[in-house]
């Protein structure tokens, strides 16, 4: 593959981008195709050894793949994407001159286009590319997602946004509403977390309902089942579209997974289905059951985490359950409103170091994942290195309290410097260990130099020393030959770090050799302690091998770990336990190479952006050939279309990391539990961050409503206008009445640890939900009195006041009406004729913190 893209344009011709991938062609859909050219085996296989080991190493990631039956095959393609103003296609040509597919870009909406799971295929850098019949076309009829690889994760972010920025997003209330382009926006995500499984292959004939559970079966049942030898593996869908898999697990009827996926920009919610499949040597894997869950019946942000029946399909009657499996679901939906929404957010979070937000909020707000959207917005503001330093100076004072702190400590400090390397370092570690774990992992080494583990003689212990040298070998030579690929913000940081220990612990004056190591140990304990090795400890955290390794291996990988964090201490003559002394030489030999690599990895080095090979990949040209298109036709695209699309380099959303801080503060704000009640009483900062986030609130009311009272449309406007039913009993979440989420065909199966109907009825009659007003009282939606929405104060707006590519640009149905999760079906289209509340219900303005109208809307259900 290529690893740049071309971009031609010219005064009157069509915009053009050109990229080169590896594309992923169906079985069904290659016959129509040559078969790709396969080289000949050499006659001299004596140069075999001479292949480059990089080849070599690329191949292991794949070899570890479980492909699916009847799978098909990559091969290389050229994407050229043509942008004609009114449309926008992609074409894609396989054997250069081919051409394949050409699927219609601006009939697709930004949930068609995302980044694919890396299980699906063991690949990274993947994305898949969702169309119906009629937004493509194609030699075969073949209607299944297009998966591309590219070359670098850089190339397959910088074209997820190129190609979202012609798709449509998810924007409501786009026909009346013409500054802001609609409004609101959606966004969706679900994390899931397959752990563990029970009794797979046991059938019980029980009668199991909609929330069935283990709880169904007697403890007799369980405790007489016979466990079942098996092979299983899951795999994930959403919506009826497979997004990944884990990986095969062998137990006796009990295998560990504890594998975690993560899919967001998702379409409206309808269901999450977990495939049970058992597989065999020779045959066809075979489908044991599934676990079928409705979205919808879940509270937006909270995790629930629960044994999950596995069904065997069989009829409504004759269900038959076949075991268990253990996951952890967290669902996430988010109403986004225009950037300006949050210019008083965002006031006062510049206000304060990013690094005191995220100890307020874990300390007083008790909220340990704002952190990651807190260091986003942080970096999408180009700030967060200059926080993180301006913190390190407070913290690292020369007192032994700041000396552990760095080695060992467990502060806000430690933890924001773990984010940043995670974030700017992922290409880094991949580079680092990737390869060689991974060849570890598939090649099953199995390292022991325990006497007493292994029971063996002296002469196996002393082989297992040597191959324990071998492999820490490969693996820090690796690490050291890309010491210069260390991205330009983690050497400012470690830099930083080695000069502060360098002042306050006057190392230069100092006569002890150990004291003038400490700059060194300082970066080390960053690089390594933090960063490298927790990813040879943990592969699969890092997504440097999928899945967790076996017992055997992952024995391995924690001897080598302690071999290379004993190199990264700077001490060979340390060693805790007997049998790891045998690894002295190793260390003393690597001594001076290590202390090489921790001053390449401190020492920043000047940026040239004309560099054939630039250290900071933000200087691509394919990138600035994007983002000056960009730059060229956001003036003629309304604001919300604008902010929908991801900030490059690093696909950041400004507005979407606010709503998610908004939501998080006020699901914390409002915790029935008292330690989750923060005292920002006595913080000023807090006040003002929480009144910000409740005016915030007030403003998704204010647009939630107005979409919601609206008035029937001319048909030809009623498309972009979600449906608004308003006859919906109030006794039942209408969430659970809304007909996208009732599946008749299937079982929902729901665990026994979820919230049930009964709760969420109870809660429907308080005063909490929207459910619970008149449906022709829409004031009393509202917590206080709403505002006029400043940048919306129209209902139509004629021609000349919409943009021109909003006119111009082919405009096709909106998805089907979004969850109560961001708009009451209560509220009756003649319900309110416009924004501003009733005089009588003017004087609730003083009670604006006694109600949680929107405790449904925005956070959960």
């Amino acid at each position: 593959m290529s690893d740049s893209t071309q971009s031609t344009e010219s005064s009157g011709c069509p915009r053009e981008f050109l990229v080169s991938v590896e594309l992923y062609v169906p079985a069904v859909a290659s016959f129509g195709l040559r078969k790709p050219v396969v080289p000949r085996r050499k006659a001299d296989n004596s140069k075999t050894e001479e292949t480059p080991r990089s080849l070599k190493e690329k191949s292991s990631w794949i070899s570890v793949a479980r492909t699916p039956a009847g799978a098909g095959q990559w091969r290389p393609a050229t994407c050229k994407l043509t942008d004609e103003d009114e449309s926008c296609s992609l074409n894609i040509y396989v054997d250069e001159t081919i051409l394949y597919q050409t699927i219609y870009i601006h009939m697709l909406n930004h949930f068609d286009i995302r980044h694919a799971d890396s299980s699906l295929f063991l690949r990274k850098n993947c994305m898949a590319l969702a169309s119906a019949g009629g937004q493509r076309w194609g030699s075969s009829a073949n209607t299944e997602p297009i998966y591309f690889q590219f070359e670098d994760a850089d190339t397959c972010n910088t074209w997820l946004v190129l190609l979202r920025s012609y798709s449509k997003p998810e924007i409501y209330g786009q026909t009346f509403v013409s500054r802001d382009g609609g409004l609101y926006r959606m966004w969706r995500q679900v994390e899931l977390s397959i752990l563990q499984g029970r009794n797979l292959g046991n059938h019980f004939k029980a009668q199991l309902d909609a929330n069935a559970s283990s709880a169904t079966l007697s403890e007799g049942d369980q405790r007489d089942a016979d466990p079942v030898d098996l092979d299983a593996f899951c795999e994930i869908h959403l919506n009826d579209n497979i997004c990944a898999r884990t990986t095969v697990k062998k137990g006796i009827g009990s295998p560990d997974w504890h594998e975690n996926f993560s899919f967001s920009d998702l379409p409206p919610f309808e269901t999450l289905e977990v495939t049970v499949w058992r597989e065999k040597r020779l045959l066809k894997p075979m489908i044991l059951g599934s676990v079928r869950i409705a979205l919808a019946n879940f509270r937006r942000s909270e995790a629930v985490e629960g044994w999950f029946p596995v069904i065997q399909a069989g009829g409504v009657s004759n269900s038959i359950q076949v075991g268990e499996i253990r996951m952890k679901l967290t669902v996430d939906e988010e109403i986004i409103l225009p950037h300006t929404s949050y210019s008083g957010l965002l006031t006062v979070l510049r206000d304060r170091n990013v690094l005191e937000w995220m100890s307020d909020f874990e300390r007083r707000l008790h909220l340990r994942t704002t952190s990651y959207q807190l260091m986003c917005i942080a970096i999408a503001k180009n700030v967060l290195v200059e926080h993180i330093t301006e913190y390190a100076d407070r913290e690292v004072d020369g007192t032994p309290s700041s000396h552990n702190t760095i080695f060992r400590g467990n502060t806000t400090f430690t933890k924001t410097m773990e984010l940043a390397m995670a974030f700017y370092g992922k290409a880094f570690l991949e580079s680092s260990i990737g390869s060689t774990i991974r060849r570890i992992c598939s090649e099953k080494i199995a390292i022991e130099v325990d006497p007493v583990r292994s029971g063996k003689g002296a002469k196996e212990v002393e082989r297992g020393v040597d191959q324990l040298i071998h492999w820490s070998q490969e693996v820090w030579n690796q690490i050291y030959a890309v010491r210069g690929q260390c991205p330009h913000e983690l050497r400012r940081l470690f830099e930083h770090v080695r000069k502060l220990v360098e002042k306050h612990y006057h190392t230069r004056d100092s006569q002890d050799p150990h004291n003038r190591e400490l700059p060194w140990q300082s970066v080390s304990a960053f690089c390594f302690l933090r960063f490298i090795v927790p990813g040879i400890l943990n592969p699969h955290l890092f997504g440097l091998y999928p899945g967790l390794p076996s017992a055997h291996i992952q024995r391995s990988l924690t001897l080598i770990a302690k071999v290379i964090q004993s190199l990264a201490n700077l001490n060979p003559n340390v060693q805790k336990e007997e049998f790891m002394r045998g690894i002295k030489d190793f260390l003393k030999q690597n001594l001076p190479a290590m202390v090489d690599y921790i001053l390449v990895v401190s020492t920043p080095v000047p940026l040239d952006p004309y560099s054939p090979h630039p250290v900071h990949p933000a200087h691509s040209h394919q990138r600035l050939n994007v983002v000056s298109s960009l730059h060229e036709r956001s003036t003629t695209m309304p604001v919300l279309e604008r902010e929908s699309i991801p900030l490059l380099p690093h696909v950041l959303d400004i507005p979407r990391h606010l709503a998610r801080i908004t939501s998080s503060v006020l699901r914390s704000a409002r915790s029935p539990d008292p330690k989750g009640k923060s005292s920002e009483g006595d913080n000023q900062h807090l006040s003002g961050l929480c009144a910000q986030c409740f005016d915030l609130e007030d403003q998704s009311l204010a647009r939630v409503s107005q979409l919601a009272s609206v008035e029937s449309y001319p048909i030809a406007l009623q498309w972009d206008a979600p449906r608004i039913t308003s006859t919906v009993s109030s006794a039942v979440p209408p969430s659970l009445t809304s007909p996208s989420n009732i599946v008749e065909s299937r079982k929902v199966s729901r665990p026994y640890t979820a919230p049930s109907v009964a709760d969420h009825r109870k809660a429907s009659s308080g005063n909490i939900t929207p459910s619970s007003p008149a449906p022709h009282d829409l004031s009393s939606l509202r917590r206080g009195s709403v505002s006029d929405i400043p940048s919306s104060p129209k209902v139509t707006s004629s021609p000349e006041e919409r943009s021109p590519r909003a006119m111009n640009r082919p405009r096709f149905l909106r998805p089907k009406s979004i969850s109560a999760d961001s708009i009451s079906p209560l509220a009756s289209p003649a319900g309110a004729r416009s924004l501003r509340s009733p005089p009588e219900f003017q004087d609730l303005e003083a009670s604006r913190k006694r109600k949680n109208v929107l405790q449904g809307i925005l956070t959960k259900r």
